[in-house]
């Protein structure tokens, strides 16, 4: 039996455990027996506190209320972005499962998948969110919150009710930084990692970022001061968590410790406290995860967990058994186009990318406002980083695996150290059992997903393995991966095949292995003929790579207004990635197609690309994006 098959055993022995008991006592305990549960939520930051012993941080407030709470220490986002984490808090499943794992995608979910709130809802709390949603589905369910506004608070429920309230502190978010001066932190002192720059924009931007964590920290406090004021404290479990790490670069998007782990503070009061695991101020190592959260809400306010929710309770009566990893997602960024997974213990990350052959920098518009990423671009073009520093510019590895205890930073790859095969194997294993376990949609480019999905939901796609065949693509992916020219051959067989997913993956390879890949050029150009419009663009990829660019580029380009939002993206991205090369018929497209009705990710792929290539003005285009 595989870790997750075991896990999803004792899920379910636990929940028809927790099911008979609450059956004996009701749908869940009377409202006026149970807790309140009240959520401070602040964006964009890893554990840069001083609870969390970072000596350069200034959080009284926090690190007050960690003294009365539990401090966890292997908190893991599913998603190191906001939407797609936010999605994974409030509907306790995985963004893969549901098609909602790419960045502002706001796909369909089917009507059976609720929020936690719903459940809530329905057990007589009253929900409150003050006021960020962000929650990447196309329509909420109906019901979710009682209020769901700058002006919601948990003040506005009717006398004696329970409340579960959430309150979102943007004052650390990645665009803080983007502008003004460090007023309380001195740059000259700033800790850097190992991986940026000693260089005046990255102290001054890590400086004015502590700043920022300091202003969060004292609204937490008012926020918690006013708790105390209504006389409401000691009837309130009160969460503490950041949305997603951050947030300089190489952090927020990324799947290293930086991205995905964050701080997360759990209180409860002297009435509440025989649901705690453990006494006020503990630091507990138990590894959760985001998709916990939610079924940990329900657990503490005993209400049934929901069979479809993914997570299992770290909290309450229906506390589960701890879980042996946390399993994080990266998908599309802004409109950036990636795929990798990432397993994490209290030991050990692990990180498969696959789509080695991208560097991990490929320009996200918005992380470029800030001013330390242009400099550590600008030093990396003048050759004046070291090897660890020029490391995000450059192609991944297909396989990380990181050390996290003696390697903080996450810099010192273990996966070719054959100290450490066991545990790669391993991770390897959990992570290709966790992707066939969720039904990773991943499996298929954004495009193709909208495509086969139709009007229906990707989640309802990706359940049905005559529609999407998990482990063939898999298998697909892997050989794509391997960039080995002895399966130059294969890969050629692979573009007829009759799943596109498959040919997709074959295409892949092929843009791969680029000029080594040659012998596939006729495979390829009949390719440009596929019904899927992600396999078009991939051949047409390969082709510029192995030096037929006219024709290659003339397809990408035709493909900028063909397809879907999807498919349309992946050609902006693989026609910015040839640079200068782009022929002058071609440009013309890219600029017809960005004045156009392009989707609005597709428009800044290509806003980028026009102003290399000196066609537009892309301080104009800055400003416009800041205020987004």
């Amino acid at each position: 039996m595989s870790t997750v098959q075991r896990r999803q055993f004792l899920k379910t022995l636990g929940a028809t455990a927790t099911a008979l008991a609450l059956a004996r006592t009701g749908r869940a305990d009377d409202p006026a027996e149970r807790p309140n549960i009240l959520w401070l939520v602040s964006e964009d930051n890893a554990p840069f506190l001083g609870c969390y012993g970072d000596a350069c941080a200034t959080t009284p407030h926090l690190d007050r209320f960690a003294s009365e709470g539990l401090l966890y220490l292997n908190a893991i986002a599913s998603a190191p972005v906001c939407a797609p984490a936010r999605c994974t808090v409030i509907t306790g499943m995985y963004p893969p499962t549901l098609g909602t794992q790419h960045m502002r995608s706001r796909n369909p979910i089917p009507a059976s998948v609720r929020f936690f709130t719903n459940e809530l809802r329905d057990a007589g709390y009253y929900c409150s969110n003050c006021a960020k949603e962000d929650y990447n589905v196309e329509k909420n369910p109906d019901g979710c919150w009682d209020e769901s506004s700058k002006m919601a608070h948990y003040r506005n429920r009717r006398a004696g009710q329970p409340f579960f309230s959430v309150f979102n502190f943007g004052t650390s978010h990645e665009s803080s930084i983007f502008s003004g001066d460090p007023q309380q932190h001195d740059p000259a002192r700033a800790p850097l990692p190992p991986y940026h720059p000693d260089c005046p924009e990255a102290r001054h931007d890590w400086a004015l970022y502590y700043d920022r964590v300091s202003q969060m920290d004292r609204q937490i406090g008012q926020a918690l001061a006013e708790l105390e004021k209504d006389g409401l404290a000691e009837d309130t479990i009160v969460f503490y968590f950041a949305d997603n790490g951050g947030v300089l670069p190489r952090s927020k998007r990324f799947l290293y410790d930086s991205g995905i782990r964050v701080p997360l503070i759990v209180r409860f009061p002297k009435k509440w406290r025989h649901l705690a695991p453990a006494a006020p101020g503990t630091k507990l190592d138990r590894v959760v995860s985001y998709v916990d959260f939610g079924p940990t809400v329900l657990s503490l306010a005993g209400v049934q967990v929901p069979e479809r929710m993914q997570g299992v309770p770290f909290l309450g009566r229906q506390d589960g058994p701890p879980r042996e990893y946390a399993y994080s997602f990266r998908g599309r960024m802004d409109e950036r186009i990636d795929f990798c997974r990432a397993v994490r213990d209290r030991q050990f990350l692990y990180i498969r990318n696959y789509l080695p052959h991208l560097p991990y920098d490929q320009h996200v518009s918005y992380m470029y406002h800030i001013p330390m990423m242009r400099a550590w671009r600008k030093r990396y073009e003048e050759g004046r980083l070291d090897e660890v520093q020029k490391r995000f510019f450059e192609a991944k590895p297909t396989e990380e695996l990181y050390d996290v205890q003696a390697d903080p930073h996450n810099i010192r790859n273990l996966a070719d150290d054959p100290k450490h095969r066991d545990v790669l194997q391993k991770m390897r294993q959990a992570c290709r059992d966790w992707s066939l376990q969720i039904r990773d949609s991943d499996f298929l480019p954004e495009g193709e997903l909208l495509r086969r999905a139709g009007e229906g939901t990707i989640h309802d796609l990706v359940r049905d393995p005559k529609r999407f065949d998990l482990p063939r693509l898999m298998s697909a992916a892997d050989r794509a991966n391997e960039r080995k020219p002895e399966n130059v051959a294969k890969l050629a067989e692979g573009l007829k095949d009759g799943d596109s997913g498959v040919r997709y993956w074959a295409a892949i390879g092929l843009v791969a292995l680029g000029e080594r890949a040659a012998a596939a050029v006729p495979a390829l150009q009949a390719s440009l003929q596929d019904e899927a419009p992600d396999v078009r663009v991939a051949a047409a990829e390969a082709l510029c790579r192995m030096g037929h660019l006219p024709l290659g580029a003339a397809a990408l380009g035709a493909e900028l207004t063909a397809g879907n939002r999807g498919s349309q993206l992946h050609a902006a991205n693989a026609l910015d990635r040839l640079g200068q090369q782009v022929p002058q018929p071609v440009r013309q497209l890219m600029l017809d197609a960005c004045r156009g009705k392009a989707d609005e990710y597709v428009k800044r792929a290509l806003e980028k690309s026009l102003g290399d290539l000196g066609l537009l003005d892309r301080t104009a285009q800055g400003e416009d994006e800041k205020r987004k």
